[in-house]
């Protein structure tokens, strides 16, 4: 049994992977890891526990603390040069965000060619595979909700929208979450554009409400990191 910790700037998602799929997933606020030691007590100790954690080491702590009985099982993935059959073409690897490199490993694993895997969260990450397995670079953006916050904190005369999607807003609100959506997905298309039209692997939050916009192919993997980890638990042993 392999338990996997994906540890974001929002949510902490846990994953427990019995060799054939996974048996048991959820997840808690970030600044909640206690919760994790319900599941020492529920589950029989697992072969390894592989984290993932972008919080900060605060929040690494709390986790590790949390696990009790399972921590010297504990393995928390760094981006390598190479692993889980991507090659990390970062110019210095080990900066990637943890988060993003068990993504793509995720999305070899998944799909197996070039795609552009976007990670829907408090920040946007959309980064492209190549058909071999190469991380060729990508790009950070702010979340939707940052967007909307940063226009409502910097502007005199703008809310902090509370619209809905459409692709010819009629008014502010409206407006506001639209413009926030389409800069988004206007970023995932281009990088699919420069792929030769290569899918969108799309996981996180704010995914639900990316892919009503989006015009190319995509599949929803909202596992995607916790795949990753999982993979990963083979180069490390």
């Amino acid at each position: 049994m392999i338990f996997c910790i994906d540890s974001g700037n929002t949510r902490i998602k846990w994953g427990i992977h019995d060799g054939r799929s996974w048996v048991a997933q959820g997840a808690c606020a970030q600044g909640k890891a206690a919760e994790l030691s319900e599941l020492v007590v529920a589950w029989p100790i697992p072969r390894r526990v592989m984290v993932a954690n972008v919080a900060g080491a605060h929040a690494l702590a709390a986790i590790v603390q949390a696990l009790g009985a399972w921590r010297e099982r504990v393995t928390v993935v760094r981006p390598a040069a190479a692993a889980g059959g991507v090659e990390n073409g970062y110019r210095r690897p080990e900066t990637l965000g943890a988060d993003r490199w068990c993504a793509l490993v995720g999305a070899r694993q998944v799909l197996g060619r070039a795609c552009v895997v976007v990670g829907a969260g408090t920040a946007t990450t959309v980064d492209s595979l190549d058909s071999g397995g190469k991380f060729l670079g990508g790009l950070i953006l702010p979340g939707l909700d940052l967007m909307r916050d940063s226009l409502a904190r910097g502007t005199a005369g703008l809310p902090r929208a509370e619209g809905r999607y459409l692709p010819t807003p009629d008014n502010t609100n409206d407006a506001l979450v639209s413009g926030a959506i389409e800069a988004t997905a206007g970023a995932i298309e281009r990088a699919s554009r420069r792929l030769d039209g290569a899918p969108c692997l799309l996981f996180g939050g704010a995914a639900g409400a990316i892919r009503n916009a989006l015009e190319i192919v995509f599949q929803e993997e909202p596992l995607l990191v916790l795949t990753g980890l999982h993979r990963l638990a083979d180069d490390t042993r």
